[in-house]
């Protein structure tokens, strides 16, 4: 199942979700929520709208962390802007910074895994974002075929990258209508985040299983009283 989207910052600007969503050039969006320590101050608007109009989404948080410690505490915060929301697609931990690689490739895996260990410990579905080169030269094979992986690389038919991918970056000068900056980054999706995310009750959803005993259980509980129909919590 391949899928087209984009990601956003707040270096989009005013975006008119509507036209996005009737252009058909986004069937999803992953958001940045965050860079360092700080939010992304057009996180909140970006998902609201995104939400208005029915466009599925995921997050990303841009990191600056150069120790497993301020990676926990980038994931922290990560967790802190998501709160109450929903995601159908994974959280990405992005790593892109030269004072990271100069670390080298043990320091960079850990750091990644300190931070992707705690969004899976708070229950989402995590992920790493890299370009190509960077992900086969700073992050270990333990890491890549643990997490999701969201892979940049640009000027190609298709990415060449080796390792296990569920999404592509292909381009970082998409045109889409309602976005006013022509430098939107375009990606391609090939694996069933959405239904992946949901049957397993990640990122703010609740198993189908679970959905169905709570309705059980309400509509037990009202037996007897006047009462029509079925009762869900989720």
């Amino acid at each position: 199942m391949t899928r087209y989207g984009i990601d956003v910052s707040k270096y989009q600007g005013n975006i008119d979700w509507n036209k996005v969503k009737n252009s058909g050039k986004a069937e999803f969006v992953i958001l940045r929520a965050g860079i360092g320590n700080e939010k992304d101050i057009k996180f909140e608007e970006y998902y609201a709208g995104c939400q208005a109009n029915s466009i599925p989404v995921g997050a990303y948080w841009y990191s600056k962390a150069v120790s497993e410690t301020q990676a926990k505490q980038e994931a922290q915060k990560f967790l802190q802007v998501i709160a109450g929301k929903q995601f159908a697609y994974p959280l990405y931990f992005d790593i892109e910074l030269n004072q990271q690689f100069a670390l080298g490739k043990v320091k960079c895996s850990a750091i990644a895994e300190a931070f992707l260990n705690v969004l899976e410990s708070a229950g989402y579905f995590a992920g790493i974002y890299a370009s190509k080169s960077h992900l086969e030269s700073y992050l270990s094979e333990q890491v890549r075929s643990r997490y999701a992986v969201w892979v940049a690389h640009y000027g190609v038919k298709q990415t060449s990258y080796s390792g296990q991918s569920g999404m592509w970056q292909y381009s970082d000068s998409g045109v889409i209508p309602g976005i006013p900056d022509n430098h939107v980054d375009l990606d391609i999706c090939y694996l069933d985040y959405p239904g992946i995310i949901r049957n397993a009750g990640k990122n703010g959803f609740c198993k189908p299983e679970e959905i169905q005993k709570e309705t059980i259980k309400i509509t037990a509980e009202k037996d007897g009283k006047i009462f029509s129909g079925t009762l869900t919590e989720q």
